[in-house]
């Protein structure tokens, strides 16, 4: 076992405190990666903070993890020492049901094994980059294109394919109508990976406070949702609505705005229910669906995508001791637009 220093919370209802933990022997097939930079995605509060169930602690989170592989097995052939790699939100999954023999590996079965708070096929938890090391089976880790510098490509990881998979899968392109709901960590990425694939987009926030960044970024309209008149104008106006806010909305209103046979997929992770009303749905024949991360195959996509267009994750570094008081402040919407943590403060 490697003992490395960690950020983790050791209850609820407590701050991330500096911490001692154990990464598996590097076994065959697996990789030993320098951490380097991991960004700070809105699901580790929630999963370190118990809001979406009881979580194991002390609790590490941190799925947006890029570094340099600094060893491999003896049986790894994708990766050696020195190359520029990533891991995301899984670690494992059973690897022969359907969806994974497909390159789904995120809806695999019998339940993907998440980069923190689950039990990996070993009986190991699994705990995050928040950390200076981590242990990962070589088919669960993706390279890091040379196009794109480590610290901006962190938060791709979670964020850049949470949002490229549901643009690609519902078939974002030039002349379709996007909609992003939210110009944060998600939003913004979706923003720059829409425009990318030749959509017109619109950004949806709660305000025009951003308009400036959203227009930068590439949408070429912005409206506030606060102004109850936005939803008035924009009626059956998209092809695709992307939600990203982790927050409870009014979704039937969001589905107002869709086109006959238009979509809207929620990839924000709000801890409460939200109702939907079905006539909006009939009588258009519209959809109101789920969309989780990506398979790795895709990732590796992304990825490359990214790189090809100059997509970058805008982001504030921070050091280990300011993980706290950055997670208040992502809790307050006060960042452009994802903290990054410079692992080697650890």
């Amino acid at each position: 076992m490697l003992s490395v220093n960690a950020y983790g919370a050791h209850a609820a209802d407590e701050p991330l405190v500096p911490l001692t933990i154990d990464r598996r022997d590097v076994g065959p097939k697996d990789v030993l990666i320098d951490i380097r930079y991991c960004g700070i995605c809105h699901s580790d509060i929630h999963h370190t903070r118990g809001e979406w169930g009881p979580a194991p602690r002390p609790a590490v989170p941190g799925h947006e993890i890029a570094g340099v592989v600094a060893a491999v097995g003896a049986e790894v052939t994708k990766y050696a020492a020195g190359d520029r790699v990533g891991v995301g939100c899984m670690v494992n999954s059973c690897r022969v049901c359907e969806y994974c023999e497909r390159g789904d590996e995120q809806y695999c079965v019998e339940g993907n094994i998440q980069t923190y708070g689950s039990t990996d096929r070993d009986g190991t938890v699994t705990r995050g980059g928040y950390s200076q090391k981590v242990v990962v089976d070589e088919d669960f880790v993706v390279r890091i294109p040379d196009g794109l510098e480590l610290d901006v490509a962190a938060p791709l990881l979670c964020a850049g394919i949470t949002t490229y998979s549901p643009l690609r899968h519902w078939g974002a392109g030039p002349g379709s109508q996007v909609a992003v709901v939210g110009m944060g960590g998600l939003g913004h990425l979706a923003v720059k990976i829409a425009v990318a694939m030749g959509a017109h987009v619109t950004v949806l926030s709660q305000t025009l406070s951003k308009q400036e960044d959203g227009k930068r970024l590439g949408a070429e309209a912005y409206y506030a949702t606060s102004d109850r008149a936005t939803f008035k104008e924009l009626r059956n106006r998209f092809d695709l609505i992307i939600n990203t806010v982790s927050a409870k909305v009014d979704l039937t209103a969001f589905i107002n705005l869709l086109k006959t046979d238009g979509a809207m997929i929620n990839v924000g992770a709000p801890p409460e229910p939200m109702p939907v009303a079905v006539f909006p749905l009939l009588l258009q024949r519209r959809t109101f669906a789920g969309s989780c991360i990506g398979g790795i195959a895709e990732t590796q996509e992304m990825l490359d995508f990214c790189a090809e267009h100059g997509i970058a994750a805008e982001i504030e570094t921070i050091g280990a001791e300011q993980i706290n008081d950055a997670w208040e402040r992502v809790m307050k919407s006060d960042v452009r637009y994802r903290f990054v943590i410079d692992t080697t403060t650890l």
